[in-house]
């Protein structure tokens, strides 16, 4: 080994030179690398928001203009003076600003009476259910997305999804063939080389000459250090341009949005991206909750919607906004809402077909209290993986599903 490859080696293991990612990543950062040139820039991209906790679909788009409405929500009525009104039925909660500026744009679409035939109330097990398209007793290795990415493997990108956030990864993503990152920041995504000219160089000298081919930790380290570089230098160089002019909400949610733009815009060949927003389990005291995670939601996607705009990828970028299941029709004693079944999904862009999509479910009609669900879960899917990322969907979702009509 050469006195270069041994500095090399001896500052990469015991400096500041290092991937901030999981444990998973440098696997696939070697792969990023190897294909870089055969990453298809420019590809339709699916982001989606999970609701976690079981949204209030009833106070989200609310049919104010129902009397069966008021009679079953007898503190958390929203009126319609204060709605934010969509038709002469239904309105949104006042906290969401954001989707009736979206709406109003035509970048919305609101599909109502989402879910499934004999809907789970359980949290883990309905989840479960969206996450991989089956139900309990069927197989569930894999996700809807992760077995779609098995299936696309040949002719995708070697970076096809990410997720971000610090919690476990959505089941969603879970695939036999993929590695799919899970990443906390913008800023863990880049390798730190504390500013160290004479390191970066180092590095670079060391990368040049052939690999030992019979040296496993060194074709390794000089495998996943040249992905690396080749990754950080993207994203450094959007972080180069300097933030982006769109002002963003200071939540959590918008700072993850704010990372994907960033990295939509260092054009990686990612098709799929993944974010979490928690709280919605609203059993009690749902008021001032619920209107802060809406606020928190519809703030942060116009945000984004507007950031994707200014940078040229807004045409190209759909966000899903799904919950597990919605709430009661009839608020419990104690001013909340217990777990429901069927309720509105949406979908942000601007090659949506905006307003609503399909009826709002009957609130007379209902099944042990609970609103009856006309969309399976599974069209949208068919509609975001055939329509969308040009994706086969009957083998992902275990039976063929009519796309909706809601593309332009």
């Amino acid at each position: 080994m050469s006195t270069t490859r041994r500095r090399f080696l001896s500052a990469s293991l015991g400096s500041s030179a290092m991937v901030a990612m999981t444990p998973r990543v440098p696997g696939f950062l070697l792969e990023a690398a190897a294909r870089e040139q055969d990453n298809k820039q420019g590809e339709n991209v699916l982001v989606v928001v999970q609701l976690s906790g079981g949204n209030d679909g009833l106070n989200t788009v609310v049919p104010y203009a129902d009397d069966a409405y008021g009679r079953n929500r007898f503190t958390l009525r929203i009126g319609k003076d204060q709605v934010r009104k969509i038709d002469d039925y239904a309105g949104f909660h006042p906290a969401m600003e954001g989707f009736a500026k979206l709406l109003e744009d035509e970048k919305l679409a609101i599909v109502q009476g989402v879910g499934y035939e004999n809907p789970n109330r359980s949290h883990f097990e309905s989840m479960d259910i969206w996450h991989t398209a089956r139900r309990k007793g069927q197989p569930r290795r894999v996700g809807w997305l992760g077995a779609s990415l098995d299936a696309a493997a040949r002719v995708g990108p070697d970076v096809p999804a990410m997720h971000l956030g610090q919690g476990k990864q959505p089941l969603a993503l879970a695939s036999l063939k993929v590695n799919v990152p899970s990443i906390r920041s913008l800023e863990s995504f880049c390798f730190r080389d504390g500013k160290d000219r004479a390191l970066v160089g180092a590095i670079e000298q060391a990368l040049t000459p052939k690999r030992d081919a019979n040296n496993d930790l060194l074709q390794f380290l000089h495998g996943s250090t040249s992905a690396a570089l080749a990754s950080s230098r993207r994203i450094q160089e959007v972080l180069g341009r300097g933030k982006t002019t769109v002002q963003y909400p200071a939540t959590k949610l918008a700072g993850k949005l704010r990372d994907v733009a960033q990295l939509i815009d260092a054009d990686l060949g990612t098709r799929v991206y993944y974010v979490t927003l928690n709280g919605f389990d609203t059993h009690a005291a749902q008021n001032n909750a619920h209107a802060a995670l809406l606020g928190e939601l519809a703030g942060a996607l116009t945000a984004f919607s507007e950031d994707l705009k200014s940078r040229g990828h807004d045409r190209r970028v759909l966000t899903l906004a799904f919950s597990e299941f919605g709430r009661r029709l009839r608020e419990n004693a104690s001013a909340g809402t217990d777990h429901g079944a069927a309720a509105p999904l949406f979908l942000i862009g601007p090659r949506v077909k905006p307003g609503l999509i399909g009826r709002h479910p009957s609130l007379t009609d209902l099944t042990s209290g609970d609103l009856k669900y006309h969309t399976d879960f599974r069209r949208v899917y068919a509609t975001l993986l055939e329509n969308w990322l040009g994706w086969k969907s009957a083998e992902v979702l275990g039976g063929k599903y009519k796309p909706l009509n809601v593309l332009a």
